[in-house]
């Protein structure tokens, strides 16, 4: 039986960075923060010596999922983009334990979903790609009936997920732009079917990602972020991960 099945996806994720390496791609613009040394590891994040507390980035961690991580070991942390806290003071940040990318370990024994930011498109690939390993195995949380993929298709269901984070798959029926948004339409009601938004203004950076919000009609595509409910279910995609092109 394999470390993912023993432990699952409920129990501590202590020797999850000891069950394999999983290396950041070269094209990953890491910026590195500084090290530091493991506190404790909590509900809350990862409790530092120093006193700072750090919120792994890019990841949606399982509901029941807990790090834990040994009083002692040495970090290193890294930062895409400019160095950030959230909301509750929480540095945000990409960890390594030694050359292993922690995120990324999470994400490949099916311990975390990418989220819908991670700051940089390589390393989004190399996460997703690790998520898709892991959800085409079923480890960890997507053997769990609770995270299984919504289809755009049935927004009915798309809807049992309204106020949470989930992904779902559809074609793209048709887009369109009005004022300052584009609509990505998965149907014909615009008043009951899936819908995804992307607000005008950041549609460079998609385009910059390779992923043109304009050319999706008739494309297979992922979508990830908050289900909200506006007449049918609906996204807002702030960010090019947000989108995986599927065909």
């Amino acid at each position: 039986m394999s470390a993912i099945g023993r432990f699952g996806v409920g129990t501590s994720l202590a020797l999850a960075c000891a069950l394999g390496p999983a290396r950041a791609d070269d094209a990953c613009r890491f910026a590195e923060i500084g090290t530091a040394t493991v506190r404790a590891a909590t509900d809350e994040g990862i409790a530092l010596e120093d006193g700072r507390m750090v919120r792994l980035a890019g990841l949606d961690l399982a509901d029941s999922a807990k790090i834990t991580l040994p009083a002692g070991t040495a970090l290193t942390l890294k930062r895409l983009g400019k160095a950030e806290t959230d909301r509750y003071g929480r540095l945000v940040a990409h960890v390594f334990i030694g050359e292993d990318w922690f995120q990324a370990d999470l994400v490949r024994r099916g311990l975390a979903r990418v989220s819908a930011r991670v700051g940089d498109a390589s390393c989004a690939r190399k996460l997703l790609a690790e998520e898709q390993i892991a959800r085409a195995a079923k480890l960890g949380l997507w053997g769990d009936p609770y995270y299984v993929m919504s289809k755009a298709e049935d927004p009915a269901e798309v809807l049992k997920s309204r106020g949470r984070f989930a992904l779902v798959e559809g074609t793209v029926l048709s887009v369109r732009e009005s004022g300052g948004t584009i609509y990505v339409n998965f149907g014909r009601r615009w008043s009951e079917d899936f819908t995804v938004t992307i607000a005008k203004r950041n549609e460079r950076a998609f385009s910059a990602a390779g992923l043109e919000p304009k050319k999706l009609a008739g494309q297979r595509v992922r979508i990830r972020g908050w289900i909200e409910e506006r007449g049918g279910p609906w996204v807002e995609a702030a960010r090019p991960e947000q989108i995986e092109v599927l065909n």
